[in-house]
């Protein structure tokens, strides 16, 4: 044993001066440690031929997830069907939030292994609001799954990533999903597809797609929807044989370049930076830098490598031109960096990659302290430097996010690319445990640099509704300024009315819960950013009802209540607390009305005539985030704890009126 470890001792010791790393010890048993340095060796053959990168892109709600829970469980990524079935569905989807309202966030990267081809794959979100996730995100591929729904072909968003991706020159496969729906219409979908490509300029080669029909949730697939195959094997062929595999200009490590396209982070490595390598290759431990055009350089050493391996990761000692990494080691990491080597100081690196473009963002919030009279009794993180923090930390990998400054010290102006945008990070900090003042969503207006013009953002936006609430939608859509682009009926054989407006977005805020109650909920709604237009010199009414203010502070009362109903519909019920100026309720009339919630009965001696007589308090209106935010006006916050959202009249606003 001891003539073992002298020779062990020695070849650790060549090795070093030799510039070679021994490795490690594990507890790996020896076949499996072979199957690993199988893979590895693979690995370096792997990064030209056998390699695609591929994102999925669709609209909000055409199965894109689902269709990635079919790929994983067809690549024998889980170990037997318990694991599948304990995994549960839209495994990708592993936020709260995601799972709660039925979404994707946030971009995630997989890899997975069919025919001995390597298989990176980028879940992307279809929301509009989340575009910058996708943006982002097509920096690391060389094609796209553009998943359609077999009903309702192309929609808004499907047009927004498509152009994307258009773009960039990549290649698209087209699948139509969902292809198990009665009422499926694969040819319609089909040519809605080519008629949009055409719409967006794409090549020759672009618009030479290959189609592949499947049903994400059956996990069936084929080239033709009357001949499907019992799994998605049609899918995985048409990946390998439809998209290219990754352009190496170079495979020597001075040229390396590697795109930072996304940011993680690990409770024991710190931040972590997610690349493509575009060229060159890359090892564990070498001297790297962190390059943009004209700026100076961060220098550092990369303390951990990995790959994408199925559902996780996998660390490497090297990576070549094509793969997608994940490194450590370099804690002022951001996206947009590209990491060259720096060998030698950096004397032979690579040019730094133009950084990524991102569209700006259309609508503002201020966030701050909450600075209301029941502040403080809930959260964990309450002053200005951590909510400060957390907002800037935020912008590491959000880049569609915008935080800034505000003259007041305890506020910041955080803008993005929606409403819903927005909320959900507002979401997030509440279950966090931070306590926010909110102010309403604004539009970010911008100057014409050629006319001098003030412009504000415009969406376009599609109304699928039966055709008995068409006409309700479309008075919601004229008191709010929007112009009328199209409207038909669906050609699905529903009777749904589909009806285009182009509108300000500052005509969408609140509009969407109006347009819900007007057709009892029966609206589809898709809408998604147009343009900059020249702002209408025109006031839009937010809504045309005015709030009920508690008259004082207190604890509401049944006998309170009573009388307040009468005025119309509340928000609180009995034994909450409240404080002047707080909205307990919606007035039935235009403007704002003081009820006294907290009014107790006198107690008197003599017995009253209506004593018998007892009326029943009507159950409170359940008010979500996403309602408050939409109901506020611009003289209004919103108050956020842990636990409850209360709304109330902007005191800022108050102070000024009174000096006036």
């Amino acid at each position: 044993m001891a003539l073992w470890k002298a020779a062990f001792a020695a070849l650790s010791l060549f090795a070093a001066v030799e510039g070679f790393t021994t490795p490690a010890v594990s507890r790996v048993s020896q076949p499996l440690r072979m199957a690993a340095t199988l893979a590895e060796s693979e690995l370096g053959t792997i990064a030209t031929e056998n390699i695609r990168n591929i994102a999925v892109i669709a609209h909000v709600d055409h199965g894109k997830t689902t269709l990635v829970d079919a790929l994983l469980r067809q690549t024998n990524v889980f170990r037997d069907t318990a694991q599948a079935d304990e995994a549960g569905e839209r495994v990708m989807d592993s936020e709260d939030q995601e799972r709660e309202r039925g979404i994707t966030i946030l971009a995630k990267n997989l890899a997975v292994m069919r025919d001995g081809v390597k298989i990176n794959i980028m879940d992307t979100p279809g929301h509009a609001d989340f575009g910058g996730e996708v943006e982002r995100v097509l920096n690391m591929c060389d094609g796209v799954l553009l998943v359609v729904d077999s009903v309702e072909g192309p929609k808004p968003q499907t047009r927004f990533v498509l152009d994307k991706a258009l773009k960039q020159n990549m290649k698209v496969v087209v699948v139509v999903n969902k292809i198990d729906r009665p009422a499926a219409r694969p040819d319609y979908v089909v040519d809605k597809v080519f008629d949009l490509m055409m719409e967006l300029g794409a090549s020759d080669e672009q618009i030479d797609f290959t189609t592949v029909f499947a049903s994400g949730l059956n996990g069936i697939s084929g080239m033709d929807p009357d001949d499907m195959q019992e799994d998605m094997k049609p899918l995985f062929d048409a990946i390998r044989d439809c998209v290219d595999a990754p352009t190496v200009k170079s495979t020597e490590p001075e040229a390396l370049q590697c795109l930072v396209s996304n940011i993680d982070y690990d409770n024991f490595k710190g931040k972590m930076g997610i690349a493509r390598i575009t060229a060159g290759t890359i090892k564990a431990g070498q001297p790297v830098a962190l390059a943009r055009p004209d700026t100076p350089k961060k220098t550092g050493r990369l303390t951990s490598l990995f790959i994408f391996d199925n559902l996780g990761k996998r660390e490497v000692e090297a990576a070549s031109a094509g793969e997608i990494i994940m490194f450590s080691g370099l804690d002022n990491v951001e996206i947009g960096d590209t990491l060259i080597t720096n060998e030698g100081g950096g004397a032979n690196a690579a040019e730094p990659l133009p950084p990524i473009a991102v569209e700006l963002p259309t609508v503002r919030m201020t966030l701050g302290v909450n600075r209301s009279p029941l502040a403080g009794r809930e959260g964990k993180f309450l002053t200005s430097r951590m909510i400060r923090d957390r907002l800037f930390k935020e912008t590491d990998r959000n880049v569609a996010l915008q935080v800034e400054e505000t003259d007041s010290a305890d506020k910041y102006a955080v803008s993005g690319r929606g409403q819903l945008h927005l909320t959900v990070l507002i979401e997030t900090m509440r279950r966090e445990g931070f306590e926010l003042e909110v102010g309403p969503p604004v539009v970010i207006y911008k100057e014409n640099e050629e006319t001098g013009e003030i412009e504000e953002p415009f969406e376009k936006v599609e109304v699928r509704v039966p055709e008995e609430y068409s006409g309700s939608v479309i008075d919601l859509f004229n008191t709010r300024n929007g112009e009328l682009q199209d409207m038909g009926l669906d050609d699905g054989g529903e009777a749904m009315s589909v009806i285009q407006y182009l509108i300000p977005t500052r005509g969408m805020l609140g509009l969407r819960s109006e347009l819900l109650t007007a057709t009892r909920g029966t609206a589809i709604i898709d809408a998604v950013f147009d343009s900059y237009r020249p702002k209408l010199k025109v006031d839009i009414k937010s809504r045309d009802k005015g709030s009920l203010l508690a008259f004082e502070d207190g604890v509401t009362t049944s006998f309170g209540m009573e009388n307040a109903q009468d005025r119309g519909k509340l928000f609180v019920g009995p034994q909450e607390d409240v404080y002047k100026g707080m909205i307990v309720g919606i007035h039935q009339r235009p403007g704002d009305l003081a009820v006294n919630v907290c009014k107790t009965k006198a107690l008197t001696n003599m017995r009253s005539a209506t004593k018998g007589i007892t009326v029943g308090i009507t159950a409170p209106i359940e008010m979500s985030m996403d309602a408050c935010v939409e109901y506020i006006a611009s003289d209004e916050i919103l108050e956020v704890t842990p636990s409850k959202f209360r709304m109330a009249k902007n005191p800022d606003m108050d102070q000024k009126r009174k000096k006036k």
